[in-house]
Order: structure tokens, then sequence, then C-alpha cells
């Protein structure tokens, strides 16, 4: 199974050519799966021509029996054909982002104002943004009509799509993301307080829409640093001592990113303490709060490391981090935009501490920890959010699934859960899973925590903007960023072997969590660097991205 680009590259851009499938589908060729030629260096998208299908425009065609098998290849966790097919239509699009001649390549990008790299890109995609708006809504607007993203309208799977363009550039992917289809002005945004951004059209909820743009963004960093410590590494033995640091880097990421797909999977209700129609529920106001403080760590740590390289601004990399940290304003994830979710948080603080299950967790986890799964239909959220005894799949049941996870909209007792879930394996695991053991006990610490911020929690409303109640919220925002990494980690333990259900990388996210909070750990257990080092080192190597997923890149 391939996929090309055509030969001429002034052609009209193709449209996507699909073989009907058949009733029985082959496992996945075991062959590169994608291929891809540079397209035309300064040549912008355009709109798909006559006899092309609607919404179509990318450069993409695929070969094989089962086109349903290109979404196996394409993803440790494979999405959806169509977001597949959408994801790659955007790649080639967007072209080859080593080409400096190509107006989307990181080095057009991250060139600074004013330059002769950075006129010459906004000259060239300008054009392409004409009758779409302007700046930069109109360019994410002409590459996502010509992409056929207007099909794909679930939150999860419109972020991942959109994946392409996020990991290249911040500006341009927080604006695509707010994109609301073809023919669909601009998204509009209402601000009040500061850090508050409501789309009107986007299926993104507006405290997410930041928070997904810089997880893959900052991703398209650590590659970059991979790149260079994996590829130098074996002659340059200096360059080893950054391995640990990049690897604990991929482990933040990895938990960020585990809360905010969470978190767009998650029916939408009003954030705590934001207004009506605003965010993502809790784990919306976590996401907005805790993914820009926890990355701004790993984008200091990238930062050293590229530095001490020798990708300094002027480079590949450096330039890339220093672009990213410049649009962090524009994005809204910059420090004042978390402090605005954290205030949220603080306010919310009586109304969250409440008391925590029962039982711990002995069944099937909840819908939007299962990555895999398709989302559940926008009908279905909303009436699971009112907790009307309705599961994602739309059974009859009392408002709990099995093992004591709610369903409707109280977050904080499905994240408590599974704290308590995880402290419940350190007494039952097998004697042999030291990894596992490990972080049992690291969750039992964890839970202890939770359980001691009950009490004061209770008393932190009454002034929202004290340095205390503002500690409190910074502590329980990592302890729900924890919940949502056992989550994650345990939804994909299915035994298919994926690095995501093992215990390498969220042992390591836990202990960097842990940090944060000052919470000892608990006696002596495995270092997870060297093997979570690996996987990083090995996707890089082998062309993967560094997301939940697993993404295969074309590039």
């Amino acid at each position: 199974m391939a996929v090309t680009q055509p030969a001429a590259p002034s052609a009209p851009v193709p449209a996507v050519t699909v073989p009907p499938a058949r009733t029985a589908a082959p496992a996945p060729p075991s062959g590169a799966a994608f291929t891809a030629r540079p397209p035309a260096a300064a040549s912008g998208p355009s709109g798909p021509a006559a006899g092309e299908e609607a919404g179509g425009g990318g450069a993409v065609r695929v070969a094989g029996p089962v086109p349903g098998a290109l979404a196996h290849r394409y993803a440790a966790l494979p999405p959806p054909l169509r977001v597949a097919l959408a994801a790659l239509r955007l790649e080639v699009l967007l072209g080859d982002p080593r080409d400096a001649a190509n107006p989307y390549s990181l080095p057009a990008l991250a060139a600074p104002a004013g330059s002769a790299a950075s006129a010459g890109s906004a000259a060239s995609a300008g054009s392409a943004g004409a009758g779409e708006g302007a700046g930069w809504s109109g360019r994410a607007g002409a590459l996502l009509t010509a992409a056929g993203l207007g099909q794909v309208r679930a939150a999860d799977q419109r972020v991942r799509a959109l994946r392409p363009l996020l990991r290249r550039d911040l500006a341009l992917g927080r604006a695509a993301v707010a994109w609301g289809g073809p023919g669909v002005p601009p998204a509009g945004r209402v601000r009040g307080r500061a850090g508050v951004s409501s789309p009107v059209s986007s299926p993104v909820p507006a405290a997410l829409l930041g928070p997904a743009a810089l997880v893959a963004a900052a991703g398209g960093v650590l590659r970059q640093a991979a790149l260079v410590v994996a590829g130098r590494g074996s002659g340059e033995p200096a360059l080893r001592q950054w391995q640990p640091v990049l690897a604990a880097a991929f482990a933040d990421l990895l938990a960020c990113e585990s809360l905010t797909c969470v978190a767009l999977r998650r029916p939408a209700a009003p954030a705590p303490g934001s207004g009506s129609g605003v965010g993502a529920g809790l784990l919306g106001a976590v996401a907005g709060y805790v993914v820009p403080t926890v990355l701004a760590d790993v984008l200091a740590q990238l930062g050293l490391v590229l530095a001490e390289c020798g990708q300094g601004p002027a480079g590949t990399g450096g330039g890339m981090l220093a672009k990213l940290t410049g649009d962090l304003p524009l994005a809204g994830v910059d420090a004042a935009g978390a402090a605005y979710w954290q205030a949220c948080l603080a306010g919310a603080l009586p109304a969250l501490a409440g008391e925590e299950p029962r039982t711990a967790h002995r069944g099937p986890l909840p819908a939007f920890f299962r990555l895999a799964d398709p989302p559940a239909p926008a009908g279905v959220a909303a009436a699971g959010e009112q907790g009307d005894g309705h599961t994602p799949g739309g059974h009859e049941t009392d408002g709990l699934e099995p093992g004591g996870y709610g369903v409707g909209g109280d977050d904080r007792v499905v994240l408590s859960g599974l704290l308590r879930a995880g402290a419940a394996r350190a007494d039952g695991g097998d004697g042999g899973d030291t990894g596992g053991a490990a972080l049992g006990a690291l969750a039992r610490r964890l839970l202890t925590e939770q359980r001691a911020l009950r009490r004061p929690c209770r008393t932190a409303g009454a002034d929202p903007g004290a340095v205390a109640a503002r500690a409190l919220a910074d502590r329980q925002a990592l302890l729900w960023l924890a919940a949502a990494v056992l989550g994650v980690r345990e939804a994909a333990d299915d035994g298919r072997g994926l690095f995501l259900g093992g215990t390498h990388w969220a042992l390591l996210a836990l202990t960097g969590i842990a940090g944060r909070l000052g919470v000892p750990l608990p006696g002596p257990a495995p270092d997870p660097r060297a093997p979570v080092w690996a996987e990083l080192a090995g996707r890089v190597r082998r062309g993967v991205d560094c997301d939940v997923y697993a993404t295969r890149l074309l590039w």
C-alpha cells in the first residue's frame, strides 16, 4: 500500500482514488506504507480540479485491495479511514518539511518576521487563502478545505487529522483547530476575561484549542531534538547524557496528550467558573492549566538540549522552538492563559472536594479513555453528560459503568476512581512485574496526597485568588493528570504489546508528577528512562511520530 504524489508538480491536485472494499480484510502489508515525492517548492494548496471528489484536493492515491488497511498502517491505534485520508492529504499539501523553498517547510515557518523566507512564505500562502479569510485563518482554511477536513466533526478526530499541520506551526495550527468547515467564516471569538476564547463554529471546545495545538507543536520540537541525539549519540558520547532528559520529556508529552485526548472525547459541559458555553468541563479546565504549565518545563529542557547540540535559533530545531515560544500568547497557552484556568479550578475546589468512590474500578474503562474506539455520537454524549442513566453505548444503567466509574458529568468521580484502582494494584500485582508494582505503589502515594487535600479544598473557595487556593488547584490538577495517565495506559493494555499499554512511560510520567508535587517516591523502583528513550529513538529512526497513537509520518 502506498501513498504517492503525481509526477508533474504543476498538474492539478488529483482526488483520492480508493478501490471498492471487499468482504474479506487481509492483514496489512508488511512493506512501507507511505511514499511521497517532494512537491513544487513554492506552490500553495489549490482547489480540486474538475471531476475530483468534493472536499478532496489532497494528492493522495491509495493502492491495495482493502482501503481500510490504510488506517491500520497509519498508526498503532488506527483512526477511521476518513480521518487517515484527510491527514495524508494535508501532509501532501504541506509538502516536504525540509525543503526551505516550500512555504510550509520548517525553515520557512520558523523564519523571523520580515525576513526573505517569511515574506516569500506569506506571499505564496496568502494567495491560497484568498476567499477564505485573512491572516492565519485564511491560510488554515484553504489548506483544510483542500484536505477535506470539513467532513471530520468529532473533536478528537479533528485534532488528530490536523496533526501534520499542528506539529509544524503553533499559530497556524491554532487557527486550523478553530476552523469550522468549508463555506463557514473563520470562527469568531468571544473574549471576556484574559484567556477565554469561545469559537463559534469549531467542534473543538475553547479550553482545548490551545492545549491540543501546543501538544502537537511541542512534539515536533521533541522529534527534532531526538533526531540529533539519536543520530549523533554513537559518534559523540557527550550527547548521550541528554537521552534521559528527552525520555522524561517524551513521558511528560504523552501524559499531556493523554489528558487532552480524554478531554476531547469527554461529553462537553461548561468549565467550572468559566460561564456557560465555554470550555469542556473539568477535564478541559485542567488541560487548559496543566498542559501549558508542564510543557513550559519540557520546552525549557528541549531548549537546553538543542543549544548543547549546536541547534540554536539558526538551526531547524532551535528555530522551531523560538517560533513556538513566540506564538504561546497568540494560542492562549502562555502563563496568562494558564493562570486563568488555574483561577477557574481554584473557584471550583469546594465542589470538587467531595468523597471519593468507595470501590476501585473493576470493569471496562469509560469509552473516552479508549483512544482507539470511535467517539460517542453527539446526541448520546449530551445525554450522558446529563447523567440520565445511559452509557456512551446507549445501554440502560444506574448512572455508573461496571466498577463504579460515573458516565455523567462528574469527572472528579471518574478520576478519583482511577487513582484508587491504580493504588489497589500495589498489593495485587504479579511478583515478577516490577514495573506494574512500582506504578501501583506510586499511584497509592498519589491517592494519599489526594485524600490529604480534600479537607483544605472544602474551604478554599472563599478567596479563589488567594495563593493557597491557587496552590491547591495546582496540586489537584497534577493529580488529575496522573489519573488520566493511568486510565489511558490501562485502556491501551489490551494484549497487543503496545508501548502505550506498557508501564514504562506511565511510571516515568507519574514520577515527574510526584516530583512536581514534592511527594517522596515509594521505595526502590526500576528506572524507566532507558526503555522510554529506546522507544523514542526507535520512532524517530522509523519515521513514527512521538504521539499517543504512534502515527507513521509521510515525510
